[in-house]
């Protein structure tokens, strides 16, 4: 489920145009970033909304419009009015009454006098805030009528969240939804009207449409808007542009589904509609970028000793894991969602696994009483004990019960026979023993004991790590926030895109997004900082930027010591240049600096020798940077199926693949321009720093791409 841009509104009921606080408000997010829009009127911000979904239709992108009011009303309340149980029906009916003028003068108050008067008594509707009383809609809470409630089931979802949904019957007051419930079902009615199959309203209708539109909660961002507001920014606002950026982050993330699956019947979804993510509450908040300054490396961590010129691999590996540490902040996210995040913080066992004795096996359980050889019978008792259900009773001595694997050994039981090996009728079960005591029994917590620690923090999280958790009822795990890694293009002989034209003198751009990918495999936020012409204003407005958006940005080409390039010029004069020379093939020169606090990391221009030192240095820094240890690559040794006379000085990287004997097939070329060597490679052989003549069969290390993190 993943939309393009996200809308979120947040509606207003105002009798007249206004600005600022309490108005309309939108927030759009997409990858151009996050922007808001205030609105003076209902009219105009329904025009905006038509805008907006014309030019996703046009683009054929989808777009998913979120405004911050209910969709429907407690169950019963539609068909009693309108006689059909579904939630359109009330859409219908309010948009052929509801009257609105460009002045944001509006008849919702004697339309909801008169929906009063459909069910007899003073309510369900209440809450006139004007001078003048309106028929039928009386300014205090009336009781409801018979069979009404004051919330749907949705609102309870978020009421058990902690949070305090307001009730469509009000009108008025602090917080009220329900004007605008009144006033914005007939705006989005008619929206949905004009766009025909091109529109969807979830979950009344399948969320397939290019343009979908749900209901949102903003209530859920509580905190991060009061964070946001103590800057100075309207709640309003900050509530539309937080909740327009989480959902945005989720689609990006494709995690979206699960917030359009509800744990809710059907014809309850159909009648009453449903808020967008009214379970997932964490997962938005998890989903917000961070607004905060992260921690800044100190201006000199790149510096190397004065006098030294060439580093072996090692200890250039052992400097940088010196220099550098963390830079993002924390955040508390879903165990679920938590795949590839990096711990912030111990993970402690919240209970037992597995938290009470339990059976290994289907079989029949027992008191073991000592020796039991020979043919062994027990009577059987009446029930079983399964998984999820326990038996309910003591199993005498000198009887049995029927168990099943994952069933909590009842009292009375501490052995378990496998049933396999049983003989049974409707009265006992007999088997051939010897049998050990607790045989085919687990004992609690002899996985993990409650209290233990399951996982550190610096662990990268795998799918296994979360099943642990989620058994150990770890439901929320603190971790870094996802390090943001910037990938920069530079030069005039660069053509960004492969479908443009290019001259001879010019080349395709392979390196952005061979290093934007790996940024990806890595679980970092990959953002494309696009490509610049050789132009010193250019490149440092890129720069500026970048350090804006990013934690560390990867730079190839131009940018090692003696290259007198715009890239090295900026770099040195402002950003604490430090050059590296890695005694290395392919790679050799290696750029790091700081540019307003923000590592740069600069790989050289030729695609073999980028990948080659992006694997080899920047994996290991970008893992560090965003909370992690210092993830070293696993190889093993194989049998050369090459021969090479290696000399002393470097360590070296070929490109190399394993053949159906298990031998290391290096790629035809050393050449580091031959990009078809990469992709004809399965990973590196790694040749040592010493001189070294290889032939068939001599036993060389390789390290496969995953050892590097590559999917």
């Amino acid at each position: 489920m993943r939309f393009d841009r996200v809308v979120i509104v947040d509606w207003s009921a105002a009798g007249t145009p206004k600005t600022g606080a309490d108005s309309i408000w939108i927030g759009t997010a997409d990858g151009a970033g996050v922007r808001t829009e205030n609105i003076p009127t209902r009219r105009a911000a329904e025009a905006r909304l038509m805008t907006l979904a014309q030019e996703a239709l046009t683009a054929g992108e989808r777009l998913l419009i979120g405004p911050d009011f209910n969709f429907g009303a407690p169950g019963g309340f539609v068909r009693r009015l309108t006689g059909r149980s579904s939630g359109l029906a009330l859409w219908d009916w309010l948009t052929d009454r509801v009257t609105d003028t460009p002045r944001n003068q509006s008849n919702y108050r004697e339309v909801a006098g008169q929906m009063n008067a459909a069910f007899g008594g003073d309510g369900p509707f209440w809450g006139n805030g004007r001078a003048t009383e309106t028929t039928g809609l009386p300014r205090t809470r009336p009781a409801l009528p018979e069979g009404l409630t004051d919330h749907r089931v949705t609102d309870l979802r978020s009421r058990d969240a902690g949070l305090n949904p307001k009730t469509i019957w009000q009108l008025a007051g602090a917080g009220s939804v329900g004007a605008q419930s009144l006033t914005g079902i007939p705006a989005l009615a008619r929206l949905r009207r004009a766009l025909g199959a091109d529109c969807a309203v979830w979950p009344f209708e399948a969320a397939t449409a290019p343009v979908v539109l749900a209901e949102v909660y903003a209530a859920h961002l509580a905190p991060d808007v009061r964070a946001l507001q103590a800057t100075g920014v309207v709640r309003d606002a900050a509530e539309v542009s937080l909740l327009a950026s989480a959902l945005y982050r989720l689609s990006e993330a494709d995690e979206l589904a699960l917030f359009f699956a509800p744990d809710c019947p059907a014809d309850t979804l159909q009648e009453e509609g449903w808020t967008l993510g009214a379970d997932h509450g964490a997962a938005l908040r998890a989903a917000l970028p961070a607004n905060l300054t992260p921690p800044r490396l100190r201006d000199d961590c790149f510096a190397m000793p004065q006098g030294v010129q060439w580093v072996p691999v090692d200890e250039a590996l052992a400097r940088l894991e010196r220099a550098l540490t963390p830079v993002t902040g924390t955040e508390t996210v879903v165990t679920a969602a938590a795949k590839g995040r990096i711990l912030a913080k111990d993970c402690v066992a919240r209970r037992s696994n597995p938290p009470m004795p339990n059976s290994a096996v289907d079989g029949y359980g027992f008191c073991h009483g000592g020796a039991m050889t020979g043919v062994v019978r027990l009577p059987l008792v009446a029930g079983r004990a399964a998984a999820g259900q326990p038996f309910d009773g003591v199993v005498p001595a000198g009887h049995a019960v029927r168990i099943l694997t994952g069933a909590i050994l009842p009292e009375g039981v501490d052995t378990v026979v496998l049933e396999e090996d049983c003989a049974v009728d409707a009265a006992s079960v007999t088997f051939d023993g010897p049998v050990r005591p607790r045989a085919n029994t687990r004992k609690a917590g002899e996985d993990v004991v409650e209290g233990a620690l399951a996982l550190a923090a610096g662990h990268a999280l795998c799918a296994p790590d979360l099943a642990l958790l989620s058994a150990l009822g770890v439901g929320e795990v603190r971790v870094h926030r996802r390090l943001r890694v910037g990938v920069l293009s530079t030069g005039d002989e660069i053509i960004s895109r492969p479908d443009a034209p290019a001259k001879p003198h010019q080349i395709y751009d392979a390196n952005r997004p061979m290093l934007l990918a790996l940024a990806r495999d890595w679980e970092c936020e990959a953002v494309d900082l696009g490509h610049v012409a050789d132009r010193p204003d250019r490149i440092k407005a890129a720069l500026d930027k970048a350090a804006a958006r990013v934690d560390v940005i990867l730079t190839s080409g131009g940018a090692s010591a003696g290259d007198e390039d715009h890239v090295s010029r900026l770099l040195r004069d402002r950003g604490t240049l430090s050059s590296w020379r890695i005694a290395m093939k392919p790679g050799r020169p290696l750029a790091l600096a700081l540019w307003d606090g923000v590592p740069v990391i600069g790989l050289p221009g030729n695609p073999v020798a980028a990948l080659v030192c992006a694997l080899v240095f920047a994996r290991p820094a970008i893992v560090r940077l965003g909370g992690g240890g210092w993830p070293a690559p696993r190889g093993f040794d194989v049998p050369a199926a090459f021969a090479k006379s290696k000399k002393a000085g470097r360590r070296e990287y070929l490109r190399a693949r394993i053949n159906d004997a298990g031998e290391a097939e290096v790629f035809a070329s050393e050449g580091s321009g031959r990009i078809s060597g990469l992709s004809w490679a399965e990973g590196l052989v790694e040749l040592p720093d010493e001189a070294l003549e290889i032939t068939r069969g001599t036993p060389v290390r390789f390290y496969p791409y995953s050892s590097f993190g590559l999917t």
